[in-house]
């Protein structure tokens, strides 16, 4: 089985979305597709987690090495 991808899925949770805001959307299929924009939200969510993590911007030091520093911090500078 292929491996999910975040922009596909993405795409996939528009597209509940859209279909939600449609208000002649049964309510059986409205909680259907709710459920499943549920599941594919934490996907998107688990990835960004995950990205966010390994997102590191290496900086030099004050010695001249090289230092990793978190995305957020390096985003306060």
């Amino acid at each position: 089985m292929a491996k999910k991808k975040f922009e596909d899925t993405l795409l996939e949770l528009e597209k509940i979305v859209q279909r939600l805001e449609d208000p002649d959307v049964p309510l059986d299929e409205a909680v259907a597709l709710f459920e499943d924009g549920i599941k594919l939200s934490r996907f998107c969510s688990q990835k960004l987690d995950e990205v966010e993590k390994r997102v590191d911007l290496l900086v030099k030091d004050e010695s001249g090495g090289i230092a990793t520093r978190c995305f957020d911090e390096a985003d306060q500078l």
